[in-house]
């Protein structure tokens, strides 16, 4: 075999190989061998790592700024046997159903998932843990953040109608007195053109009495 081909197989199999392990190991996260450290990363909800390798058997998450994790996030891995999820602000509404359904129904051997996993929101459920949550609990939650929702967007429908309001009568006070500015102006014009044409009827009046 030639040397240009040998670099070139040398070169394909670094690409291939390197990409492969690049894809290993998610960004932010270290790994070693099939433990997965995300720990202490300020991770939160929106750059979480959304692939981990299949191999992993343990996955660190904890200490981060977690309050959900994505539906199925930890679902084709098979081998996992440990993960920490502990001191995260969770936030136990309708985005906690998934980790709830799956600390319940997690895979044999994963333990010490469940400790300290614990609900920082909303104020009712702080403490709690996650696992032991009820469906209806959740469910209330859901319920509560919904009607808080409802209740802002009414609000802040009620504050727009009030500035078009606002606006609509600012409007309609201007166009009044435009009126009657108008109007004003036009009596003015039409009392100078009177005053004008009387000056013009007495002017020759009185040039022949003198």
């Amino acid at each position: 075999m030639s040397f240009p081909r040998m670099k070139e197989l040398q070169l394909l199999c670094l690409l291939i190989f390197g990409g492969q392990s690049s894809l290993a190991c998610p960004h932010p996260c270290s790994c070693h061998g099939s433990l997965v450290d995300c720990s202490s990363r300020f991770l939160n909800s929106s750059n979480l790592p959304s692939i981990f390798p299949e191999g992993t058997t343990e996955l660190r998450l904890h200490n981060n700024r977690l309050t959900t994790l994505p539906n199925g996030l930890l679902d084709n891995l098979a081998s996992l046997r440990r993960v920490s999820l502990y001191r995260n602000p969770w936030t136990c509404d309708c985005g906690v159903l998934y980790l709830r359904a799956w600390l319940r129904h997690r895979p044999g051997g994963s333990y010490s998932s469940q400790f300290h996993v614990n609900c920082s929101s909303p104020p009712h459920l702080r403490g709690r843990l996650v696992e032991y949550l009820t469906e209806e609990e959740v469910l209330d939650s859901c319920h509560y953040w919904y009607c808080d929702l409802a209740l802002t967007s009414q609000a802040l429908l009620f504050v727009f109608v009030l500035v078009q309001a606002a606006l609509l009568v600012a409007v309609i006070v201007f166009l009044r007195r435009f009126e009657k500015l108008s109007r004003e102006a036009r009596r003015t014009k039409e009392e100078s053109l009177t005053a004008g044409e009387r000056e013009t009827v007495y002017l020759p009046l009185t040039d022949r009495s003198s």
